[in-house]
């Protein structure tokens, strides 16, 4: 049991759909009982009254059906209740209720019930008054200083105060400079009113100042009244507090000082009666409601304040005292004596959740009953023991950390891939060229087990690859159905994509409410971005895979680009990509080698990722489960750092451009305002050619070059990350071979060199995979436990340079050659002993060794303009295959 949260003595909930407000809750002995116990009167926006009567059999207990003494509907929504001696001729207590347009004064009296039922209660209406004006709020008290009696004060919604002497209505007065009415209170001892205007100042008017100012039949003065007929409404004091008010309070506990409360939207500050401060308290969360009562400390005021967290707190003067949890957001809060239990708390929710609690927290009565003793069977523990630490480290080695339990999807995903082009090509607006670009059609099925709500399937393939559709909705789907939704891809830009695969993700709802999204995969075919192309026998790059098989014919790999004219090459092969760059593969005949080349490092990844992915599939149809293929070269890190340079001076460039495309619209707008001062002076003067400027700055010598420029930049920087995208995924392709690393270990790699999917201004390429390869440099890649307690920094920037990116690749390599190995764990296990590959060195162990081969790493993977293994294979004079 929570000290800190509100006991609850008794609650109830008031009607079904109900409003209520801070003025809608009051406590007093309402039925004039005289034994000092209070009643709870709660009126709704619904114009409901209900009057309660507190007793609970038991502490927490709901309500009970004789609780309720009174239940009237009014019919208009009830504004504000209070209880007062409202009536002339007697001193008894009656209640008003404030409706919009009516104010209305009732007896409410009890009859002694014979019967089971109780007594019953009624109430009587004294008079009424019919108001000319829309109301928003009242305050009562002895104006004037009457004695025996209580005036009610109204303040409409155009900020008239209006005075009723109980049955007769005495005057009304406009406050000046009104614009939305305020919080009112009335002060007994100063005679005066206070409230908060809309220009945020907590004004005071003195009632006599009221009772002899001008009358306020109508809102604007008349010039008669403007020349001395009656008194002009004066203000006593104002006080600039900042801020709107949500309610004030007077607090009077002796005659000597009295104090002015008023809450606002972020502070709560106590006054004096001339309208000074006396303290004020920043509050953390925004308030609700507040009500100050007597301290218990002499000179001291507590305070009740509710806020929009749940929570109820009572500080004195500026101390928090105490807080406590609520079940609701309180909209007003009094403290009353209810069944012989004083100080009881009542909160009132915007809902209607009415509560009675205190605070602190009741005595637990419980007593854990005596375990019979008896002896211990150290073996069955031990058994028991091993079970739990098997059931959890089977629970570890799962891939989630709950069981995985096999059940039946609500929705399957399904995508097919058209074996053949769209007969009329569906791709418009593309940049190609002279070649005919084709589309595809790719159809994704979806079947529901369940009925689904709004699923919605979106589709998402690279760059420059574009769909003619990529959002699907279905605002319904019944039980068993089945959904079909077709698209077409085509190739827009002239450049290739890194990757061919997509992916349709859909995403529900479950009957219970439980979102849940399903993704599905589909690989668009090579023929979509390449066509069959003339084998050239020299190119800047090559690279040799190797394999334990004997060769295939790339006939039967490649059955789509099979040249017509030679049908005997079965060896060799080229590809041309939409867009201009060609890739040779050849196949050896005897070494089982396949060789791909190109002008272009980045287009080798491709054709050799699915030359691997086919070889794979013809394989496994032969039943052969053993194939693999490795890669026994020097890694290609030189062609990849220069594509990595390309792409961070492109960044420099449009960080220049922007900054000086900024310069210049500075420029621009000061030529503007310098031409406006020249048109708005009364004596015209020359121009002095700053039309000709800026004509020129806009047109000719800045502002529209410099846009065109960042503009292009902005596309060239794309299309090198594109090319980026590719060559890291050949070096991810190439250190899998060479080292052989496992999937896990290969999803490593792709996470820290593939972190983004676009560059922004905020977060680019280089710094992100930066920190993400300098971490496993520092974790499972690190040789001591002393790189391991470095710590990385937690804020990403752009570098100067790339040379210390360079050089944390060169330095993973090294490590992966050394026997590293990938984990997500910091415990990396010890190196395992592999075989050194042939383009690479060792890596010496001493310090001294391993900073000179940090400073000439790049001295290990150069000359690699012809990727190929230690025995390469021999140029052809004409283009019969590749023999040994």
């Amino acid at each position: 049991m929570s000290l800190f949260k509100a006991r609850d003595w008794w609650s109830t909930v008031l009607g079904e759909k109900e409003e209520f407000d801070q003025g809608c809750l009051c406590l007093a002995d309402v039925d004039n009982t005289g034994n000092g116990q209070d009643k709870v009167i709660v009126g709704s926006f619904m114009g409901y009254l209900r009057i309660f009567n507190p007793h609970p059999v038991k502490t927490g207990e709901g309500t009970q059906a004789e609780d309720l003494l009174l239940e009237v509907h009014l019919r208009d929504p009830i504004l504000q209740v209070e209880v007062g001696k409202f009536v002339s001729g007697t001193e008894m207590l009656h209640l008003a209720v404030l409706h919009s347009r009516k104010l209305c004064v009732y007896s409410v009296s009890g009859t002694l019930g014979n019967v089971e039922h109780g007594n019953q209660y009624q109430i009587k209406l004294m008079y009424e008054h019919n108001l000319q004006r829309i109301a928003c709020n009242m305050t009562y008290g002895s104006f004037g200083g009457v004695k025996g009696r209580d005036l009610i004060c109204i303040q409409s919604m155009d900020g008239m105060l209006m005075v009723f002497e109980q049955e007769s209505y005495a005057f009304g007065r406009f406050l000046p400079g009104s614009l939305l009415p305020g919080p009112l209170a009335y002060s007994s001892r100063t005679d005066s009113f206070i409230t908060v205007s809309s220009c945020r100042q907590v004004e005071s008017y003195k009632y006599q100042v009221l009772a002899f100012a001008t009358d306020a039949d109508k809102r604007q003065e008349t010039e008669q009244q403007k020349l001395g007929s009656g008194k002009r409404l004066v203000v006593d004091w104002t006080l600039n507090i900042g801020e709107q008010a949500l309610d004030i309070c007077i607090v009077s506990f002796n005659q000597s000082a009295s104090s002015v409360f008023v809450l606002g939207e972020r502070n709560f500050f106590c006054l004096k009666d001339n309208g000074q401060i006396r303290f004020m308290k920043k509050l953390d969360c925004s308030p609700s409601c507040f009500l100050p009562y007597c301290s218990v400390s002499e000179g001291t005021i507590n305070t009740l304040i509710g806020n929009h967290n749940n929570m109820l707190h009572i500080y004195q003067d500026v101390t928090l005292k105490w807080a406590t949890q609520l079940p609701h957001v309180p909209v007003a809060v009094r403290v009353g004596c209810l069944q012989d239990l004083k100080g009881v708390i009542v909160t009132l929710s915007d809902d209607g959740h009415l509560q009675c609690s205190y605070l602190g927290t009741d005595p637990s009565l419980f007593q854990a009953p005596k375990v019979e003793s008896r002896e211990l069977n150290y073996d069955e523990l031990d058994i028991e023991l091993k079970e739990l630490q098997k059931i959890i480290k089977d629970v570890n080695k799962s891939q989630g950390v709950w069981p995985m339990i096999e059940k039946e999807d609500d929705l399957k995903v399904s995508a097919m891939v058209s074996p053949n082009f769209d007969s009329v090509s569906q791709a418009t607006d593309v940049e190609v060229g002279t070649d005919l670009v084709r589309s595809v059609t790719v159809k994704v099925t979806l079947q529901n087990r369940v009925a689904l709500q709004k699923a919605k399937l979106s589709v998402y393939v690279q760059p420059p690859l574009v769909l003619t559709r990529d959002q699907f909705t279905f605002e319904f789907m019944a039980p068993e159905m089945t959904r079909t939704v077709a698209f077409s891809v085509y190739l827009k830009g002239s450049y290739t994509p890194p990757e061919l695969e997509g992916n349709a993700v859909v995403s529900y709802s479950r009957p219970t409410g439980i979102p849940r999204v399903i993704q599905c995969k589909f690989r668009l075919p090579l023929k979509l971005i390449c066509l069959p192309g003339q084998p050239s026998k020299t190119a800047s790059h090559k690279l040799t895979i190797d394999t334990n098989k004997s060769p295939v014919s790339l006939l039967s790999l490649f059955p789509g680009f099979a040249n017509q004219s030679e049908d005997d090459q079965v060896n060799v092969m080229g590809f041309r990509f939409l867009g201009g760059s060609q890739v040779t593969l050849l196949a050896s005949k005897t070494s089982q080698r396949y060789r791909i080349q190109s002008e272009q490092f980045e287009d080798l990844w491709l054709v050799t990722n699915e030359l691997i992915i086919r070889l794979q599939e013809y394989f496994e149809k032969q039943g052969i489960k053993d194939f693999a293929c490795s890669f026994s070269g020097s890694m290609p890190l030189q062609e990849y750092f220069e594509l990595i340079d390309h792409h961070f001076e492109l960044r420099i460039n449009g960080e220049k451009l922007e900054e000086l495309l900024s310069e210049r619209a500075v420029q621009f707008r000061a030529i503007q305002r310098r031409l406006l001062t020249r048109f708005k002076d009364k004596t015209p003067a020359p121009l002095q050619h700053l039309d000709t400027l800026l004509d020129g700055t806009y047109k000719q010598v800045s502002v529209i070059a410099l846009a065109d420029a960042v503009e292009e930049n902005q596309d060239n920087l794309f299309q090198s990350f594109t090319r980026l995208k590719s060559a890291t995924r050949l070096v991810i392709l190439l250190i899998g071979l060479w080292q052989k690393l496992s999937a896990d270990q290969i999803a490593i790699l792709e996470a820290a060199f593939l972190p983004l999917q676009q560059d922004t201004p905020e977060l680019g390429w280089e710094e992100t995979v930066d920190a993400a390869i300098s971490h496993l440099l520092k974790t499972c890649l690190s040789k001591s436990s002393k790189e391991q307690a470095l710590n990385l920094s937690s804020q990403l920037s752009m570098p100067k340079d790339t040379s210390r990116l360079k050089k944390h690749i060169t330095l993973l390599c090294d490590r992966l050659a050394k026997g590293g190995r990938l984990c997500l764990s910091t415990d990396a296990a010890a190196p395992q002993t592999m075989v050194m590959p042939g383009g690479c060195t060792t890596i010496p162990e001493s310090d001294l060794e391993e900073r000179s081969v940090e400073q000439d790493s790049t001295e290990l993977f150069t000359n690699h303009k012809h990727l190929i293994a230690e025995t390469p294979i021999p140029e052809v004079s004409s283009l019969q295959g590749v023999s040994e």
